[in-house]
């Protein structure tokens, strides 16, 4: 799976991984003996002067007719992205497990065992910051992450044609990809094996596409950093098409942009395309999120909440002696099993 880099050298074999988490910037002073700090409360004057710069970046919108250029073409914007910057961000990539234990359960777990509707947070990934890119390192996960799911990017060297892989399950409506699976997830890697992964592209806002596997057959569905680079209007539409195919049980998991997250903060005027939904200078865009504003879009699909949490995280560049300050939102939401509104029904 892909994820961010982690600053300094990996965990050796049989060691265990730091937990992030549970550092906490108890005294100012120190603030520069680590990369970063976690769950860092924001001051009365710091969230006013966010949104003092968010009304000012806003106050001036880009004008209809780039807007929908930016629309029509944004495979391209994604395109050029993705061949400027390749793969040169990530050094380890295990926060995912950390963060979404479900990626990997245990041979013996049931995986759609009831979670308690607030998991404790683990670990929080820590990036690498990018002072000529803001928010950069975090956007490369679109490589990995959304080449099957948001953005009609690359072709991935599978050795069957998308096309004739399609032709094959209209021909055994009971065969798919993944089919003989007992775990299946929706997601991409760039080092991928084809005798386990079924790599495909596809527009998550293509509501005449089809997806090349049957509702109910996911058990996870993972969106890093994908939803913020959708249209706000069609974001809804498209959740409500990928939970039709989690089974029930399955969950959707994501990690994305919150509001006034720094690279928010950054936007000059002029780059704003709707509320707190902007375009960078390569044309690809962002939208920055509130919990209750991802809250309303799972539950309008049909998912109830077993995880929606802010990440507020101080990084620090020691050697610049800089701080930046991020906001990330983690969610996981799980398709409801038939059972559940009669509980003593399914025992």
């Amino acid at each position: 799976m892909a994820g961010p880099c982690r600053e300094g050298s990996p965990a050796g074999v049989g060691e265990k991984r730091q937990q992030f988490g549970s550092r906490f910037l108890s005294d100012p002073a120190r603030v520069f003996q680590h990369n970063a700090w976690d769950n860092v409360e924001w001051s009365e004057e710091q969230a006013a002067a966010a949104e003092r710069k968010v009304r000012e970046n806003s106050a001036e919108r880009v004008c209809e007719e780039k807007q929908v250029d930016y629309e029509i073409n944004a495979h391209k914007y994604w395109n050029d992205f993705y061949k400027i910057h390749e793969n040169g961000f990530f050094k380890d990539r295990h926060w995912l497990f950390t963060e979404f234990p479900e990626l990997a359960p245990a041979q013996n777990q049931d995986p759609l065992k009831d979670l308690p509707l607030e998991n404790k947070r683990s670990e929080v990934p820590e990036y690498r910051s990018s002072e000529d890119r803001p928010g950069l390192i975090i956007e490369e996960q679109h490589k990995f992450s959304s080449n099957s799911l948001g953005h009609e990017t690359q072709t991935l060297p599978v050795e069957e044609s998308v096309t004739q892989k399609l032709s094959h399950l209209e021909m055994c409506a009971d065969e798919f990809p993944g089919s003989s699976a007992t775990y299946r997830i929706l997601e991409t890697n760039s080092a991928y094996d084809p005798s386990r992964c079924f790599a495909f592209v596809h527009d998550l806002c293509d509501e005449d596409k089809s997806y090349p596997v049957p509702t109910d057959s996911l058990d996870i569905i993972i969106l890093i950093f994908v939803l913020s680079a959708v249209v706000p209007d069609k974001m809804q539409k498209a959740i409500n098409r990928l939970s039709r195919l989690l089974k029930p049980g399955g969950m959707m998991l994501l990690r994305d942009y919150g509001r006034y997250d720094m690279a928010q903060l950054r936007f000059k005027k002029g780059q704003c395309l709707s509320e707190n939904f902007y375009v960078r200078g390569d044309g690809t865009r962002v939208y920055f999120f509130t919990q209750d504003e991802l809250d309303t879009l799972f539950t309008a699909a049909g998912l109830e909440k077993v995880q929606n949490l802010v990440d507020r995280r101080l990084q620090v560049n020691r050697g610049k002696q800089l701080t930046m300050y991020r906001v990330w939102i983690q969610c996981k939401y799980r398709k409801p099993l038939p059972c559940r509104a009669a509980e003593s029904a399914c025992s």
